[in-house]
Order: C-alpha cells, then sequence, then structure tokens
C-alpha cells in the first residue's frame, strides 16, 4: 500500500501529512525552542542596570560639596597674601579648615556608591587643612638653655582700658607680670561717640599717661611711639625708628605700627619689636555703603602689607637677635614668614591651634553682638630669631580686661 494511501484504502480519505520533522501550525510549540520563555532572555536585563547605578541627590551633593572645598582649599593655599580680596576670606578661623573635611566624612556613610574613594579624597583634605590650621605644629620651647633670662609681657590693652575706666585693676594687673621688657598697644582711645557719624569708624583719640606709667614702673625706661609702649627694666641701647608724625591724626594713621628697642641683655644687644598691625577687614564701614566698604577695607589691606613688609625689611636688615611680639591682626601669621631665620612660637602644651581672640570676660570695647562670638581666632604672635630660645610661652591672662589674652614669655639670650 502506498504511503499516501489511507487505511482500508478508501481513496476518498484526505491523504495524510508527510512527517517533515516540522511543528504543524495546529501542534503545539515545542517549549525547548520558545526563546521567550526560557532564561536564555536574561542578556537584555542589563539595560536597567544604569538606572540601578545612578547616584541619588543626596551623594551628588556630597560629591559636589568636597570638589567645591577642594577647590577653596586650593585657593586659600594660592592666594593668602598675595591677592587683597582674599583677607576678606582669611576673616574665617583656621579651625575651619578642619571642621569643614570633618562634617563631610560623617556623611560619607551616606554615600555609598562613593564611600571608599571620597573617604580616601576626604581624609587627605582633612590632613592638609589640619597643616594648613596649625594643628601638630612642634612646641618650640625648650629648656635647660644657658644664658641671661627675660621675662618678656606683651598684650593689647583695649584702648588703654577706655570702655571700663578702671585704671587701678588695669595698672595692678600689669604690675602683677613683674616683666623685664613690656610691649603694649592701644595705648590710644576711639572716638565711637563723634558727633560726625562718618569718622566713628576712623577717629583715634591720643591720650597721655607717662605719669602714671612712671610713677607705677619706678626704674622702667618708658618709650612711646603712638599708640605703642615699650616699658623696660633693662638698658636701652637704641631706639631707632621711632619718629611719630605730629600732624593731626598722622600720628596714627601714618606712624610705624613696629616700636623697635634695642636693649642690653647681658653682653649682647637684643632688638625688642612690639607690633599691633592695622586690622585688614574693617565692618564698620558697611553702614555708609558697599563703595566706601569696598575701597575701605582695599586701603586698610594695602596699609597691613606696607607695615607688614617694613618689618620684614627692618629685621632682614637688623645684625642683633630679635624678639617680635604683638597683635598681628591675622589668624593666619604663619603663612606670612617674617624672613629667614626668624621662627614663629606656638604656645606651651597643647597641639591644638593657640587662640586669642576674642578674650572678654568682663568689659572692653568690643560691640555686644560680637562678644557672643567663640574664643576661635589668634591675633596675638611670637617670633624669634632662631640664636634665642624661648623656654616657657603661654597666652593666658588679662581676658577680665581686655577682648586679647596677653603673652607671657621667657627668652634666654646666650652669652
Amino acid at each position: 500500500m502506498a504511503a499516501t494511501d489511507t487505511p482500508g484504502g478508501d481513496p476518498s480519505a484526505p491523504p495524510a501529512e508527510e512527517d517533515t520533522g516540522r511543528d504543524s501550525p495546529d501542534q503545539a510549540p515545542d517549549t525547548a525552542d520558545q526563546a521567550p520563555d526560557t532564561p536564555e532572555e536574561a542578556p537584555d536585563a542589563p539595560e536597567e542596570a544604569p538606572a540601578a547605578r545612578r547616584w541619588c541627590r543626596g551623594t551628588r551633593l556630597l560629591v559636589a560639596g568636597t570638589a567645591l572645598w577642594t577647590v577653596f582649599l586650593t585657593l586659600h593655599v594660592l592666594l593668602i597674601g598675595r591677592w587683597w580680596p582674599w583677607h576678606i576670606v582669611e576673616v574665617i578661623p583656621p579651625l575651619t579648615m578642619v571642621a569643614v573635611p570633618l562634617l563631610l566624612l560623617a556623611l560619607v556613610p551616606f554615600a555609598a556608591p562613593v564611600r571608599r574613594w571620597l573617604s580616601a579624597v576626604l581624609v587627605l583634605l582633612l590632613l592638609a587643612g589640619a597643616h594648613v590650621a596649625g594643628f601638630g605644629w612642634p612646641d618650640t620651647t625648650a629648656g635647660g638653655a644657658r644664658g641671661t633670662k627675660v621675662k618678656v609681657f606683651a598684650w593689647s590693652t583695649d584702648y588703654w582700658q577706655m570702655t571700663s575706666g578702671n585704671k587701678e585693676a588695669f595698672y595692678a594687673f600689669l604690675r602683677r607680670q613683674d616683666a623685664d621688657v613690656y610691649l603694649l598697644h592701644e595705648y590710644l582711645n576711639w572716638n565711637y561717640w563723634s558727633r560726625d557719624e562718618q569718622k566713628r569708624c576712623t577717629s583715634p583719640v591720643r591720650i597721655d599717661d607717662s605719669a602714671r606709667l612712671h610713677a607705677e614702673f619706678p626704674g622702667y625706661r618708658l618709650l612711646v611711639q603712638g599708640e605703642l609702649v615699650t616699658l623696660s627694666r633693662l638698658p636701652v641701647v637704641a631706639a631707632p625708628h621711632q619718629h611719630v608724625p605730629t600732624t593731626g591724626d598722622d600720628w596714627y594713621w601714618k606712624g610705624s605700627k613696629a616700636q623697635r628697642t634695642d636693649i642690653r641683655v647681658g653682653r649682647r644687644t637684643v632688638s625688642f619689636y612690639n607690633v599691633h598691625l592695622p586690622i585688614r577687614f574693617r565692618p564698620c564701614d558697611i553702614r555708609y555703603g558697599w563703595n566706601r566698604f569696598t575701597q575701605a577695607n582695599k586701603d586698610q589691606g594695602d596699609w597691613w602689607r606696607r607695615e607688614y613688609r617694613n618689618l620684614r625689611a627692618d629685621l632682614g636688615s637688623n645684625p642683633h637677635p630679635a624678639v617680635v611680639a604683638g597683635d598681628f591682626n591675622t589668624a593666619w601669621m604663619n603663612d606670612y614668614p617674617l624672613g629667614s631665620g626668624i621662627q614663629s612660637h606656638n604656645p606651651s602644651g597643647s597641639l591644638f591651634p593657640a587662640r586669642s581672640w576674642p578674650a572678654c570676660d568682663g568689659s572692653c570695647s568690643l560691640p555686644r553682638s560680637w562678644r557672643i562670638l567663640p574664643e576661635l581666632w589668634r591675633f596675638d604672635w611670637l617670633f624669634t630669631t632662631k640664636s634665642l630660645t624661648v623656654t616657657s610661652y603661654h597666652l593666658h591672662g588679662g581676658e577680665s580686661l581686655s577682648d586679647h589674652s596677653a603673652q607671657q614669655i621667657r627668652v634666654v639670650v646666650p652669652s
């Protein structure tokens, strides 16, 4: 029987379909050949992976904040002392250089996609900021040095106790220091109550308290240069560059802000520099408009740099060992070197940056709104030539009488 014949040989029956090994339209499809229902379709899944790796808004903000802080720190290192508008940025306390990366590090655990590399970047920024801010600077005091010991006291006197008027407590505090050399600044008053409102930021008032000073410190030599006073019970050899202009207020605005006194210590002559550099940022001018504010602060910055350069030049040409102490009105003096052979000193006993302002625990000339500021700035600095040894150095005392802490210094001059 032919293959096309139906059983029984009924020619009217439809011929049987030939088995070609393929599914007929009526057959159920072979599940093995159905790609859509098999796991082999998985290669299309990665199309959704980029969405899974997308950063959330918080992560993007944290990365952006880290980038901005990196740029700021770099600009600070490059521009400090080189571009006058940056001195307005220098108003921030050095502790900011550590506080910001620490805050960003605290948020890193919430940024899982970038946690590892972002942590490494922020640790580097933290270490760099700590160095810039003065954390961990070595203690420069040393004991056991041989030579003649000199006790130095440097202090910003808050306009010579203008606001409190408590001269008895003021002079009693000074006498208790029993220093060989006193370096005192702000020997003046300030007319904050001028009828001419335009002069309230620019009204120094010259004073003369020399009779009281001679009475309180018998046996001391008194030297006055503008707003700077040096008292010495050691022999004074010379007082160079202490000419003071006499026209109007020129004694303040045009007089030198560094008083040099050459003093005999043992068998050597040592130069003591009493320094009060001008403020570089004068916020009171903002009340007179933006143009005056910006011009006044540019002028203040130029004045500060001019006095700084004059001090550095005098130190560079001075053959004597030197002690330089005072109110430099910047918290960033470590970035303003005074020349080769001159080293800065840190107060004894702390790895943290020293602080000296605002230290107003009693009455002082600071506006009440400023007195709530925490003591985060150091404006008062000590420098010496490397031939001298500082055996003790503390920023402490006078907080009830001034907005600055006093500098108590012990120096040994080699024979």
